[in-house]
Parts: C-alpha cells; structure tokens; sequence
C-alpha cells in the first residue's frame, strides 16, 4: 500500500518564508558601523523602548518581588529539571589521550566557548521556557560568560517572569533589547560586553536571518524555521489525545506545520473531524494561528504499517515527534531523524517545551535529518593536541615527507626532512615517493 494523504498541505513552511535579508542586513551593516547609538535607535524605532539596555540588579529585583511564588515554583521546577538534564549530558563529553604509537600521543580537551549570547522570544508570547532552556545549557558547559536579551514590552521593559528566569538561570548580563538589534548587539560586542563566540535560542524571522548571516563571525545553534511536530498513532491511540496534541503545537503560529501519521483510518477521520472544534476553544490570537496552522500546513498521511509510518516520520525529520502507538521500545530503536522523541500518550510536546528536561531549541524544516537540538555540546569545543617523541619522529618523519612530495607540497616535505636530519643526523632516509605512486 502506497501512503495516502487524507488531508494535504496547501503550503509549505519554507516556501511562504518573507524575504527579509535585505532588511536585516542594512540592520547588521548599521550596527556594526554605528555601535551602542544604533541598536538604541532601533530600539526606540521597532520596540519603542527608550529606558536603560542593560538591566540593573535593582530592576532585576524588582522584577523579582512582582512574580508570584507559584511561578517562581513552576519555573526553578522547570530549571531544576532542564539543569540536571544538561549535567547527565555534560558528563558524557570527555577529555580523552592514547598513544597511537610508541612515543606518539594524542588526545582531545572540551573547552566552553568564552562567551554565549542567548535570545528569548517575547512577541506573541512570554517565553520563560525558551531562558531557561539556552541559559542554564550555557551555564551548565560552563561558558564565563553568558548575555541573554529579550525583546522589552513599551514603557516596561523585559516581562517579569522572565527577568526572574534569566536571572535564575544565570545569565551575567540581561539587555531589553529584541529583534536583529538584540542579536547584533551580543555578537559585537556592545554594551561592555564580550563579543558573543556563539548566538542560541528561537526567534522570529528577523531573529533568524541575523542568525544566518552572522554564522561565520560568531557560531550559531541552527538554522531554525517554524516549529513543526508530527504525532505517529496506530489504533491503540485515544484520538482526543491525539487531537488536542497537533492543536496545542499549531497554536505556535500561522505557518507551524502539524503532522499526523497513521495506520488507523477511523482514527485520522475522527482527529479530522474533532480539530476545528478544539481550535474554537482557545482564545481568540492562539485560535487564529492554530486554524490557519491546521487549514494550510497540516497533513494527515495514512499508512499500511509501522515500518511505513516509520519511513514517512524519518522523511520529514519532524522537529518534535510523538509516538502513540504500540511498542514504544521498537520505536525507540527504529526511529532515526528528528529533533526530540516523545514516547507515549503519558507525555507530551509541551512537557519538553516547558519543563521536563530535554531542551526545547530543536532543528525545524528537516533539520533533524543531520543534527540534534541545542545541548552542552553546542557551548563546547573539543579541541585536539598532540605530542611525539625523537624515536616516533622516524616513522612520522619519513611518511609526511613522502606523502607531502606526492602531493606537490615540498614545503611541508621540508618540514619533516629537517627534523630527521637533526633527529638522526648521519642517517640516510629514502624521502623521494615510491617508484609505484611516481
């Protein structure tokens, strides 16, 4: 059985992206000439934000004494979940050296990056989970220092919530700054601090292509899109659960495509059937990005079997992908290209996107197909070194040489050539390539 599409997309994510480089690139050009004035002009222009870029410790305190102690909960419950996540990761990534011949040693070191710009989305939404996430990853590699900026609310400043978030986490400098100006700002270096090595976190489209034209300069997480999930469901699924998890991940915006894969017609037909009421449900801005998410973007793909369900899944290398289905175990192995796995209807999308440990800055657009989602690993370098005895310089000596004259390189020959004649003086090495490779 081909798979069938019960419902097709209209549009895709990546094809209705506005063009915007030119726009963000006088941004960048401007800032990078002008400095501090320029990102203050763009503040005042596009976030209407005329108060202090760097926030005080007394903001940040007042800041704190308004957010109420449930949410304080809430959130060091979601920082103590995604902070020992990040620790069972750091732990994994280690120094290592082996002595590939006798006298020849190598070895690799893990170092953070000196500095870590982290943007936090606050347009549609207060994103206090996107703080945590970036900054307590950077934090936990153990970046020095750690910048996050947030786009400020006119005559307020940054919400809240997630000044307390991002003071929590750690972040040694806080700007009320969004946008390409937010971005701009970290990677040069501007208001007293380091120039970011690596710029992470979600934003909108603007946020993006700053991103994608800075990489290079400073290091980024990923290219990032729209979200984007897909649920697999068979005929064990409950379709309510099912439904209400595509809705909850349209709700992100207009053009963030949901994803139901099935081996389960009756299924498909009722999830179809239930969406549109679900979406009237919620209030009215998250109602519209979830119809026009769910009318132009979503797909709903029957298939014959798991492994067909499973080849579609590794197709679209979904962002998020949630399995409803029998024999998560079997799923667990045999999935092999997206961001992050949820296993079973016990959880769901929005645990990883709020609190419950794995990071929620995942690859959008197929990302998944070649890298993972933002980690310790990301705020890390794992750098090389080696060391050779005299005794090991023969035999590396003789093949660099050898293998550099093959290559046209005699420089590099050279470079070999006057180690083993003070190594080894008075010996005689046959340094020409062999008759066969000539």
């Amino acid at each position: 059985m081909t798979i069938t599409y019960l419902k097709k997309a209209h549009r895709t994510a990546e094809s209705d992206q506005p063009d915007v480089r030119l726009a963000v690139e006088k941004m960048l050009s401007e800032i990078a000439r002008d400095g501090d004035d320029a990102v203050r002009k763009f503040a005042r222009d596009l976030d209407k934000w005329e108060g202090e870029i760097v926030v005080s410790r007394e903001t940040i305190k007042e800041a704190a004494s308004r957010v109420p102690q449930k949410l304080k909960d809430d959130i060091r419950f979601a920082h103590g979940n995604i902070r020992r996540f990040a620790e069972a990761q750091r732990a994994t990534i280690m120094d290592c050296n082996i002595e590939i011949l006798p006298g020849l040693t190598a070895g690799q070191r893990q170092i953070p990056v000196s500095a870590a710009g982290c943007y936090v989305p606050g347009g549609r939404y207060s994103h206090i989970a996107s703080a945590i996430m970036t900054i307590t990853t950077a934090k936990v590699a153990g970046v020095p220092s750690i910048a996050a900026c947030s786009p400020p609310r006119p005559g307020k400043g940054i919400p809240a919530a997630i000044l307390f978030a991002m003071d929590l986490c750690g972040a040694d400098t806080i700007l009320n700054l969004g946008g390409v100006q937010g971005v701009a700002a970290m990677a040069n270096g501007l208001f007293g601090l380091p120039k970011a090595d690596i710029l992470v976190g979600p934003g909108n489209q603007y946020v993006a292509e700053a991103k994608r034209i800075l990489y290079g300069q400073v290091g980024i997480d990923m290219f990032a899109g729209p979200t984007d999930s897909m649920v697999i469901a068979d005929g064990t699924a409950d379709a309510n659960l099912v439904a209400w998890d595509l809705v909850g991940q349209a709700e992100h915006g207009y053009n963030s495509p949901v994803w139901l894969v099935t081996s389960d017609r009756d299924l498909a037909e009722d999830v179809m059937r239930t969406v549109p009421g679900m979406i009237d449900e919620l209030p009215e801005l998250n109602a519209a990005n979830a119809r026009a998410a769910w009318a132009d973007y979503a797909e709903v793909i029957l298939c014959e079997d798991a492994e067909e369900m499973a080849r579609v899944a590794d197709t679209y290398a979904p962002e998020h992908l949630h399995v409803q289905a029998a024999d998560l175990d079997w799923w667990l192995r045999r999935l092999k290209a997206y961001g992050s796995l949820f296993l079973g209807e016990e959880t769901t999308v929005a645990y990883g996107d709020k609190c419950s440990g794995p990071n929620h800055v995942l690859p959008t657009s197929g990302a998944g197909r070649y890298t993972g989602g933002l980690s310790v690993h990301k705020f890390m370098k794992t750098v090389t070194w080696q060391r050779a005895t005299r005794d090991a310089s023969r035999a590396l000596g003789i093949a660099t040489a050898r293998i550099s004259r093959l290559e046209g390189m005699e420089g590099h020959a050279r470079t070999a050539d006057v180690r083993l004649a003070k190594f080894f003086p008075g010996e005689n090495f046959d340094l020409s390539p062999t008759d066969d490779a000539a």
